[in-house]
């Protein structure tokens, strides 16, 4: 089939959210909200796969992803990938804010290919990751001043973490480097070494230093359990933040080139177990915290 006949349904890679490396509204979430959270992740996964077809042009994905957009707010023809999700708004009454910055996120992919520095890499992730974080807890009530900005901390973190992770097949494949060229230079390393088998001590050191300052994003967020009512997705994001905390420190010594940095099965589970149990640990105490965020914006 044509790129001009493409739609954004047939550009799937086929991935879901089983395949992801956190978990997406595991059944720690309520019954209740799952629907809701699994209609955005399936909307962004549409995005994200027109975004990274190695075949359509720029313009064509941005037309494809015009057309999400529209489907969803509904100026545009009904879509199959937006349906869910328009229905899901609809009925809490939440606007289509959150996805519609994804998509921009994903126009940036279309468009964009390199990141000059840190601060510019954040302004990505404040499209393409915060707004994952800010609907699901807008999805379950919870206070956006209290908890989007210790939300914002780790989705930005765990989209750093992603690129870290996945930064010689993101070279190969689409062209794409996300690590701030300014890391690089400060290393004397160069784009092209992404496509070696193995890092060169010049890019494990950027590796190294990005790393390290994405465990300062999850510092910075560690204290969103205890700012969350929903207990259950408290307990969600809990281990999704201990597995966060794991994996980047892993990068401090390991090469995401030649070696695994991914979790085992046994492994996510005892490290996600691990963060539930020391949330829970600390739940009783969760008035301190709030008390602490209390006063801090006085």
């Amino acid at each position: 089939m044509s790129a001009s006949l493409q739609t954004a349904t047939e550009t799937r890679s086929g991935k879901g959210h089983r395949d992801e490396n956190f978990p997406v509204a595991s059944h720690l979430i309520h019954p209740r909200h799952r629907g809701a959270i699994l209609a955005f992740y399936h909307f962004v996964r549409a995005g994200d796969d027109v975004a990274d077809h190695a075949d359509l042009t720029p313009e064509r994905k941005i037309a494809l992803l015009d057309g999400l957009a529209d489907a969803l707010t509904g100026r545009g023809p009904t879509d199959s990938e937006a349906e869910p999700l328009r229905l899901e708004l609809a009925s809490r009454s939440l606007p289509p804010t959150h996805a519609l910055e994804l998509l921009d996120a994903f126009r940036m992919d279309a468009r964009k290919s390199r990141y000059a520095d840190w601060d510019e890499l954040i302004h990505y992730c404040r499209y393409s990751a915060m707004p994952v974080g800010r609907y699901v807890l807008d999805v379950h009530g919870e206070d956006p001043a209290r908890v989007w900005a210790a939300s914002d901390a780790i989705c930005a973190a765990l989209q750093i973490l992603n690129h870290l992770q996945d930064c010689d097949k993101d070279y190969r494949n689409l062209d794409r480097v996300y690590i701030p060229q300014d890391y690089l230079d400060l290393h004397g390393a160069t784009v092209e070494m992404l496509g070696a088998d193995r890092a060169s001590p010049e890019l494990r050191g950027v590796i190294r230093d990005l790393a390290a300052r994405t465990l300062l994003l999850l510092d910075e967020g560690a204290v969103l359990p205890s700012l969350i009512d929903d207990l259950r997705l408290s307990l969600e994001i809990a281990a999704i933040h201990r597995l966060a905390i794991v994996l980047t420190r892993g990068l401090l010594d390991r090469d995401p080139l030649s070696e695994k940095v991914h979790h085992g099965k046994a492994g996510f589970a005892l490290t996600a177990l691990g963060g539930i149990v020391g949330s829970l640990a600390r739940r009783p105490f969760r008035g301190r915290s709030l008390r602490a965020l209390q006063e801090a914006s006085q």
